[in-house]
């Protein structure tokens, strides 16, 4: 009774332009990208300024009604699905890039903003934004911010948390925080900026961001190489970063596995190298400078070759080739559909530790189901491993055996159960094995002390 009480002041309040419900909510609206099973939700709210959604937060929260936040539905940890009874709150109307300031070198961007148009904005305006990932055209801004987003630069310019200078975000009874700051020094007490990175909607709904902009690049150089082993492959990455003058803006690691696969099974797609490799890298570098540049990453390439580190490389010599390069990493984003009921992981190990987990991992995998598909793929600049596997059909008992196994060797090498895609629901259940008691304990105070009547993306996360 209290939810349709909750609907009607809802209505009544906003009108129904802002309060869909029945028929009027789009079936994209039901859940993300995970696969994990969501409802109608008993509304939905499309609010087109902060200050519409803290009307309907605080009526929300008066009548205790849970709410969903939704950005692009890209995620893979089922974060923004809906569970019986709840509401979603949809900022694409809210969706603007509001200002390029370029003497500060900062962009401000509504939180329904994708992150493609920010991209682009930042170009228009000569500098980079360095966030990317492969589902830049429908991902949003709140969206990547509420998963701390990483995506391909991380190992240059870091995780989405280090790319926001200020936020706005609306707290579960309607409260208004943050600030939309342009500084980089910014000491004053607590950083909602670092408190919400990474708490999908649990803490509040993020609004506004000031984000930090990077000059833009004049030169980037990209190769695809082939390495005999993972020792080779983490002496190319350290020799990269201390000889290339721009250092090091991707470095993407995949296991043969990986690369067979995408070449039988996408269309398309070219083989970067005529022969097979123990491991792959895709290498980029960015620098200021348009001739120095690309003549030093061509002669690094080539002591790595005579040194034998690496055994064959294709440097990219225009824009398409380096697409071409890019295609063959970025169909992963086709991996749904060619292993519909897949088990999708996105963990993280020290760089040390990662070839030998990823051995270990594909090993017992591969033990088990000898029959099925495990590709290892990953960032490794930043410790990030991508594990998918696929058996049986992709039977849900099978999936969860398979998460069984992988989520234990993550623990056992004391690494972490998400790296980028969030905890959503999927990931609740170990969490613990990343977290301790005290860490899980602090984050439910906090919890309980932002929103104490638990209506902000319940079940999710803690």
């Amino acid at each position: 009774m209290r939810n349709e009480q909750a609907i009607d002041a809802l209505i009544r309040a906003l009108g129904a332009d802002l309060v869909a419900t029945g028929l009027g909510i789009p079936d994209r609206r039901h859940g993300d990208w995970s696969g994990v099973p969501a409802s109608v939700p008993r509304a939905l709210l499309r609010p087109y300024s902060t200050g519409q959604l803290a009307r309907m937060l605080h009526i929300c929260n008066a009548f205790g009604q849970p709410v969903v936040a939704q950005g692009g539905l890209t995620g893979l940890a089922g974060g923004a699905c809906c569970a019986r009874g709840e509401v979603a709150v949809s900022l694409e109307r809210m969706n603007a890039v509001e200002e390029v300031d370029a003497i500060s070198g900062t962009l401000t961007a509504q939180a329904g903003c994708t992150l493609q148009a920010v991209q682009e904005a930042a170009g228009a305006a000569g500098f980079l934004f360095a966030l990317d990932l492969g589902a830049r055209g429908t991902c949003t801004i709140g969206g990547n911010l509420s998963t701390n987003a990483g995506g391909n630069r991380v190992i240059r310019y870091g995780t989405m948390r280090d790319q926001v200078l200020g936020i706005e975000a609306v707290l579960a009874d309607g409260s208004v925080i943050g600030g939309l700051h342009k500084m980089v020094k910014n000491n004053t007490g607590y950083d909602f900026r670092h408190l919400l990175a990474g708490a999908e909607g649990t803490l509040g709904i993020v609004t506004r961001v000031v984000l930090k902009l990077h000059p833009q690049p004049r030169s980037v150089s990209t190769a695809w190489c082939g390495l005999p082993n993972y020792e080779a492959v983490t002496t190319l990455l350290q020799r990269a970063q201390a000889e290339l003058p721009g250092g090091v803006s991707a470095f993407e690691v995949m296991w043969p596995g990986y690369l067979d696969f995408m070449m039988e099974k996408v269309k398309g797609l070219r083989a970067p190298l005529p022969g097979r490799h123990a491991m792959n890298v895709l290498m980029e570098s960015a620098g200021a400078d348009d001739v120095h540049h690309p003549a030093a990453f061509d002669d690094f390439l080539a002591r790595m070759l005579e040194e034998g580190v690496i055994g064959d490389a294709a440097v990219a010599r225009s824009s398409t080739d380096a697409r071409s390069l890019w295609a063959v990493r970025d169909a992963t984003a086709q991996l749904p559909v060619l292993l519909p009921g897949m088990a999708a992981f996105d963990v993280s190990f020290a760089i040390a530790d990662i070839g030998r987990a990823a051995l270990e991992c594909e090993a017992l995998l591969r033990e088990r189901w000898p029959n099925g598909t495990a590709l290892v793929y990953g960032h490794l600049g930043d410790g990030n491993l991508h594990v998918i596997a696929h058996a049986d059909g992709g039977r849900p008992e099978t999936r969860a055996q398979i998460e069984e196994r992988v989520y234990d060797l993550t623990r056992r090498y004391r690494g972490a159960v998400s790296a980028e895609h969030g905890i959503g629901l999927l990931k609740r259940k170990v969490l613990g094995h990343t977290r301790s008691p005290a860490e899980l304990a602090a984050m439910r105070a906090v919890k309980n002390a932002l929103d104490p009547k638990g209506i902000l993306n319940p079940g999710k996360v803690i």
